[in-house]
C-alpha cells in the first residue's frame, strides 16, 4: 500500500532548498510504474487533532498552524520555512502514517509506505526544526499504542541524521524501542551511542565515510539481534535515503542496495513476530536520482512477498 496527498507536492520551501517537492514528485513518479502494480494508492486523511497530542503540545501545534502564511514563505527557523499549502501538507503526512496503522492492524494490507512531506523525525513535542513540522512516525506510533493498543512497537530510523524529535518523544516509554543508525557528528548534534541507562533508546552512529560493509556489520551483530530479542508487534521505519555518497547533506557512502538489503531484514523480523506488519515513512534525501533509485528499492524490498 502507498499513502500520500496533493498538499504534499505543494508544500513549498523556497527556491534552492534541498527539501523540495521534486524530491516526492520524482518518487511519486517512479513507484507509479509498471514494476510497482502491486501497490494499493490511497489519500492519505489529515492527522486529527487528539492524534498529534499525543506527541506535541497543544500550543505547538495551534503556533504551527498559525503560522501558516496566505501568501509567499514564512520561516519557524533558520532551515523550516512554509508556504500557503505548508499546513495541509504537515497535516496529510501525519494522516498517512495514521491512517497506515489502521490499514495494517485492519488486515487490509501488511506492508505499506508513506511517500509524504514534510518529514518529521526532527520535530521535537514544543519546535520545528531540520526541515520538519509535526513528527509523523511519533504520532502514529502513539496511535498504535492507544487506539490499537500495542505493547512492542520498534521504530527503526536509518536516516542519515539523527531523529532527535522521535527519541525525545519515545524516551521511556515501554512500548517503544528506537533504533537509530545515523552519521555521527552531523546536525542535529544528538545520537550519541545510547548510555545503558537508556533502556528503550539504541543509537549507533556511524562516522563519516561508512560504508556497506560498515552498516551491515552494525545491523548483523547489534541492531538486528536486539529488534529480534524485543519481538515487535509492529515495525516502523523512519525512511530517509540521505546516505548515498552523492546527498549533499552528508558523508556517507550507502547505495540503493544497502537500503534493499537493510528492509528485507526489517521484513523478516516482521514476519516472524508481527504478522509481517511494516510502515515505512519518508524523512531525507535530497539527490533527487539517489533518493528515486533507493525508495524504489526499498518499495520493492517492503513488497516482496506482501
Amino acid at each position: 500500500m502507498l499513502l500520500t496527498h496533493e498538499s504534499c507536492l505543494r508544500h513549498d520551501t523556497g527556491s534552492g532548498h534541498p527539501e523540495s517537492s521534486e524530491r516526492l514528485r520524482s518518487v511519486l513518479e517512479r513507484l507509479n510504474q509498471d514494476d510497482f502494480d502491486f501497490l494499493d494508492w490511497r489519500e492519505a486523511p489529515a492527522v486529527e487533532r487528539e492524534q498529534l497530542l499525543r506527541v506535541h503540545d497543544a500550543r505547538y501545534i495551534d503556533a504551527v498552524l498559525d503560522s501558516i502564511p496566505a501568501d509567499g514563505l514564512s520561516a519557524l527557523d533558520t532551515d523550516t520555512w512554509v508556504s500557503p499549502d505548508s499546513g495541509n501538507a504537515a497535516l496529510h503526512a501525519a494522516g498517512a502514517v495514521c491512517a497506515a496503522v489502521d490499514a495494517v492492524m485492519a488486515g487490509e494490507t501488511r506492508r505499506a509506505f508513506c511517500a509524504v512531506r514534510p518529514p518529521g523525525h526532527h520535530a521535537e513535542p514544543d519546535q520545528a526544526m531540520g526541515f520538519c513540522l509535526f513528527n509523523n512516525v511519533a504520532v502514529a506510533a502513539a496511535h498504535a499504542r492507544d487506539v490499537h493498543h500495542l505493547d512492542r512497537i520498534v521504530v527503526v530510523d536509518f536516516d542519515v541524521h539523527h531523529g532527535n524529535g522521535t527519541q525525545t518523544m519515545l524516551a521511556g516509554d515501554r512500548h517503544f524501542l528506537y533504533v537509530s543508525s545515523h552519521e555521527h557528528p552531523l546536525f542535529p548534534g544528538t545520537g550519541g551511542a545510547t548510555p545503558p541507562t537508556v533502556s528503550n533508546i539504541l543509537n549507533r552512529p556511524l562516522p563519516a565515510n561508512s560504508g556497506p560493509e560498515d552498516l551491515r556489520a552494525l545491523y548483523e551483530t547489534e541492531l538486528l539481534p536486539a529488534i529480534r530479542r524485543y519481538g515487535p508487534q509492529l515495525v516502523m521505519i523512519s525512511a530517509g535515503f540521505d546516505a548515498p555518497s552523492s546527498d549533499p547533506l552528508a558523508n556517507l557512502n550507502l547505495g540503493a542496495a544497502d537500503f534493499a538489503w537493510l528492509t528485507g531484514e526489517l521484513v523478516a523480523i516482521a514476519n516472524r513476530f508481527a504478522n509481517g506488519a511494516v510502515i515505512a515513512t519518508l524523512e531525507g534525501g535530497y539527490d533527487v536520482a539517489a533518493l528515486t533509485e533507493s525508495v524504489a528499492a526499498h518499495v520493492h524490498a517492503l513488497g516482496k512477498d506482501d
